[in-house]
C-alpha cells in the first residue's frame, strides 16, 4: 500500500479503497487475510481506530469477514463483485462523459480501438 494520502479523503476511506483496488488488481484473492489493523496503523503511523474503520466498511459491504481470533479475509467472489459493481458504475457515472468527449472531438469506433490495440502493444513490449 502506498503510504502518501489524500488530504481530501479521510483516511479510513482511502485504506478502504486502497484494499478494493488490491482486491481488484488480484495482489489479495478469495480467502486471502488482509494486514492486521495493528500491523497497518504501525506501519503508517496511523490510529488503529481509523484502520478497523476502514476495514469495517470493507465488511459492511460484505468484501471481507471477521473471523474471531483469526483476522480479517477477503470473502470468496469479492473480486468479481467488485468488478461487476465498478462497470456498473463506470457506466452509469464515467461513460457519459466519456461518451460526449469522444462526440465532441469527433472520435470513431475504429480509431479508438486502434488506440487501444497500440496502448497494449506498447505496454507489452514494456512488460
Amino acid at each position: 500500500m502506498d503510504p502518501k494520502w489524500n488530504e481530501d479523503l479521510p483516511i479510513y476511506r482511502q485504506l478502504r479503497d486502497r484494499v478494493v483496488a488490491m482486491i481488484l488488481e488480484g495482489v489479495l484473492g478469495d480467502g486471502d487475510a488482509l494486514p492486521s489493523v495493528r500491523n497497518v496503523a504501525a506501519e503508517y503511523r496511523l490510529n488503529p481506530l481509523t484502520v478497523l474503520k476502514g476495514y469495517q466498511e470493507l465488511v459492511d459491504e460484505g468484501l471481507v469477514e471477521k473471523k474471531r481470533g483469526r483476522g480479517m479475509f477477503v470473502t470468496d467472489g469479492a473480486r468479481s463483485q467488485l468488478l461487476k459493481d465498478e462497470r456498473q458504475r463506470f457506466l452509469d457515472k464515467e461513460w457519459p462523459e466519456v461518451a460526449a468527449t469522444i462526440k465532441r472531438l469527433g472520435l470513431d469506433a475504429a480509431t479508438l480501438l486502434n488506440e487501444i490495440e497500440s496502448t497494449e502493444d506498447a505496454g507489452d513490449k514494456n512488460d
